[in-house]
């Protein structure tokens, strides 16, 4: 029969700890004075030795203080950490996780536990744009930062490069978003994900397209639909959302998830255009006929009223339809005076 290997499915770190450490600057000030002494010592068993002849004692403290110096003291030199404010150190002992460090100041802990070394962190520049097709745009703008053993805790900004995405009519349109975040659990982004800034980017690029994709570019005021254009707060919240979720097994937390760039893409930009003239077109002379049949029906009402004349159906509707031509023309009428009957 074979051995039986059981993995675990679920992720790492879920509950954080904190290791058992005590003041380092009283063990790094104690473990100096130590070597001092050990120097001073082995200068002493050395004369002694050669004035007074080799005896136990003085061999023994020569041995005791050259083991100190090249052995004890730099292995506790090793246990000291120094942690600035809004860092994490994530230690572990024999390959076992040991801990977590998150306050600053300076700790000793197990001299062999090791600091985690996270994977190089990847900063994607703006500066490449999506016309230079995919390999550049992930290539040419990307820059590589030398890896620490500490974990940053502060907010940063993540902008990838712009993005050409189809939209819910099949328009395609260029979008850029920049997101805020941190890391809350240095235990998960070190242990669950190989590289938490790669990941990050690409769950941001994943899920701007699932988003983008559930609605139009731009919709009508009439028809009060949710647009990427019209609803900036609701698709960035739903866009934090939709990153959130995907950020969570690297121990990150969203802050803010905006949209910086939206417009359609070269290609369709011009017909666009000229839709969303002819729409507002359409509405102003909309608005205009509306505002004229009114104005005309006041008019006839009024002369009616006030008995000022007498007009049959076709004088109405020769009066109607001048009326019109005057209220609804693009352009100055030229008025006709007529001296004579109105008949």
């Amino acid at each position: 029969m074979g051995n039986e290997t059981t993995v675990s499915s679920g992720t790492f770190g879920e509950t954080e700890r904190t290791p058992r450490h005590t003041n380092g600057l009283a063990i790094l000030a104690l473990n100096i004075l130590l070597m001092i002494g050990s120097v001073v010592l082995f200068i002493v068993s050395v004369i002694a030795m050669d004035s007074g002849g080799e005896t136990p004692l003085r061999i023994a403290g020569a041995i005791g203080s050259l083991v100190w110096l090249c052995v004890v003291g730099p292995i506790l030199f090793g246990g000291v950490k120094v942690l600035k404010p809004n860092e994490a150190m994530v230690l572990t002992l024999f390959g076992k996780y040991f801990g977590v460090l998150r306050e600053p100041g300076i700790f000793f802990v197990n001299p062999f536990a090791s600091a985690v070394r996270p994977a190089s962190t990847v900063e994607l520049s703006t500066a490449s744009t999506t016309d230079k097709g995919a390999g550049a745009a992930r290539g040419a703008g990307t820059t590589v930062k030398a890896a620490s053993k500490t974990l940053s805790l502060k907010a940063m900004t993540l902008s990838n490069d712009k993005q050409k995405i189809n939209d819910a009519l099949g328009n395609p349109i260029i979008i850029g978003i920049v997101v805020v975040w941190k890391v809350v659990n240095p235990t998960k982004a070190v242990f669950n994900v190989d590289n938490y800034a790669e990941y990050l980017s690409i769950q941001c690029d994943s899920a701007l397209r699932n988003i983008v994709r559930l609605y139009p570019y731009d919709a009508s005021d009439s028809e009060g639909e949710t647009s990427l254009r019209g609803s900036s707060q609701e698709i960035a919240d739903r866009l934090k959302d939709e990153i959130q979720a995907k950020a969570a097994a690297a121990g990150i937390e969203i802050l803010e998830a905006r949209i910086t760039h939206l417009s359609y893409a070269p290609e369709i930009a011009a017909a666009m255009l000229q839709r969303q003239q002819a729409s507002a077109v359409i509405a102003a002379r909309q608005m205009i006929v509306d505002g004229a049949v009114g104005m005309v029906e006041l008019a006839l009402d009024k002369l009616k009223a006030n008995n000022i004349v007498d007009l049959d159906e076709e004088r109405k509707a020769a009066m109607v339809s001048n009326l019109l031509v005057v209220l609804c023309s693009n352009k100055d009428v030229s008025p006709i005076v007529n001296s004579g009957s109105i008949y």
